[in-house]
């Protein structure tokens, strides 16, 4: 009977478990981060984020302004996506990818073409 119960209790769990992740980790809302800037100077990202199933849209917001993020995708508790930006006349395209733990992202965004330079950071998310 006591051997019955805990199997079913361990099943329980299991099956919650492989629901979460098949769902991916709950990324909707304003997260904010810091990265090093132009030199060297500390600047603040607001990412804001809906997921709808696999598909990630949002925008990443600047002191220089907010753009739209492309190619959003979640898988599991990593999400990755695009930013195109204009700058001085050139079209830059940062690519991101996260790892989602709780109310933080790990990010690593590294600018196409940039010669493997990657910046790391850290963004949490905001009480809504």
């Amino acid at each position: 009977m006591m051997n019955t119960v805990r199997r079913q209790l361990l099943t329980a769990v299991l099956l919650l478990s492989m629901a979460a992740i098949a769902f991916g980790a709950d990324v909707n809302g304003k997260w904010v981060g810091e990265t090093q800037g132009r030199g060297g100077q500390t600047q603040t990202l607001t990412i804001t984020l809906k997921a709808e199933g696999n598909t990630l849209t949002g925008t990443v917001a600047t002191p220089r302004g907010e753009t739209p993020i492309s190619d959003g995708k979640i898988d599991g508790d990593t999400i990755s996506f695009t930013q195109t930006i204009e700058f001085n006349g050139n079209t830059l395209k940062f690519l991101y990818t996260g790892k989602v733990s709780g109310d933080q992202i790990q990010f690593k965004r590294q600018r196409e073409g940039g010669q493997g330079r990657v910046q790391e950071f850290t963004a949490k998310r905001l009480a809504s």
